[in-house]
């Protein structure tokens, strides 16, 4: 007598399998995207690596204020009107002089340096860095203000010598805005010079010489014809001198951001939308304000959480903490252009130029 608890055996027919819907929506362990509760994404958290393109910021729409030419225009723009304001008050026109007219452009030098040197550290919110840069910045400056108004002012001599020999008598004609214009290009040199010394780059220094001598070379030529056009000393020197460090800094991020061969874009954290240079032969990268890269809001990441080598034409990325590039946690790893570096709740993405 058969079994009565025995079942029927199962079958699956190949018009069964061809009715099973397969869900296919490319998330997974290899996505790098963790899924909240409610459905919301998480991105960027040092226990979800590979975080999913979408959610990084597009290096195409940085924020203005955290390119260089902006902050770095700004600095200069603001140093120098502070300088011309200290010294108006006591600035003579015409026949006499007063300290004003003795300070005045070593004054403005000093500040537009200073400016340079702080704005970059006050950007990446590092009050610590910023005040031990900007003492240097301020004492070299001061220093380098007398001595390079020194010579800007032999240069200018020996320009006001050669436009009299082509027949130049005034300042209203072009060749004397020029002889103005490559006087004062020394200006650019003093503030590319101190920008690179108190971050201690010599490739940041050669940039920002370079930068400087541009803009300070194009706020010199405008000079005399504001002094035209104003038909007054004051408000020239007002304009001149503001425009004098505001095109040095602008110039001085413009060759920065055009001469610079690899770099790292913050693409999520609190600074995304920053870019930083890589400059030196090593990058220091944690939450110390000693740092390069000073990463800070985030209590997973250490002092001293890792760093960038330069080794000839080769990047290396050494890690002491969690780091994961492309998804993949890391302690050494050699860097290609489009990486995607996370450390804590920041993301990274590596470039070099000439490459995507």
């Amino acid at each position: 007598m058969a079994n009565t608890d025995d079942k029927p055996p199962l079958k699956i027919t190949l018009e069964d399998l061809a009715k099973v819907n397969v869900r296919n929506d490319g998330q997974g362990a290899a996505s790098g995207a963790a899924v909240a509760p409610g459905g919301a994404r998480q991105y960027g958290n040092i226990a979800t690596p590979g975080a999913d393109a979408a959610a990084v910021k597009d290096e195409g729409k940085s924020k203005f204020y955290l390119q260089g030419w902006f902050y770095l225009g700004l600095a200069g723009m603001s140093g120098a009107f502070l300088a011309w304001a200290i010294c108006e008050p006591r600035f003579v026109d015409g026949e006499g002089h007063r300290w004003g007219n003795t300070v005045i452009i070593p004054l403005v030098v000093a500040l537009m340096c200073f400016g340079l040197g702080v704005a970059e550290s006050i950007v990446e919110r590092s009050p610590r860095k910023a005040a031990t840069r900007g003492l240097l910045a301020l004492l070299l400056g001061a220093i380098g203000g007398f001595l390079f108004n020194f010579v800007a002012g032999i240069i200018f001599m020996f320009g006001l010598a050669i436009v009299s020999e082509l027949g130049v008598q005034t300042y209203r004609n072009p060749a004397f805005w020029i002889a103005r214009g490559v006087a004062w290009m020394v200006f650019g040199v003093a503030g590319g010079l101190i920008y690179g010394l108190v971050d201690m780059s010599a490739k940041k220094l050669r940039y920002g010489v370079l930068g400087g001598v541009i803009g300070a070379g194009l706020g010199g030529m405008v000079f005399d014809p504001i002094a035209m056009a104003t038909n007054a000393g004051a408000p020239s020197r007002a304009v001149g001198f503001t425009l004098l460090g505001l095109a040095t800094g602008v110039a001085m991020g413009i060759v920065e951001s055009a001469l610079k061969d690899r770099w790292v874009y913050v693409a999520a954290g609190p600074l995304a939308g920053k870019q930083f240079i890589l400059y030196k032969p090593l990058t220091a990268i944690g939450s110390s304000q000693q740092c390069d890269i000073y990463l800070f809001k985030d209590n997973s990441i250490q002092p001293q959480h890792a760093s960038i080598e330069l080794r000839g034409a080769q990047t290396f990325l050494h890690a002491a903490g969690q780091v994961y590039v492309s998804g993949q946690p890391v302690r050494t790893r050699a860097l290609q252009s489009g990486d995607l570096i996370q450390i804590g709740r920041y993301s990274f993405h590596y470039r070099e130029r000439g490459r995507n």
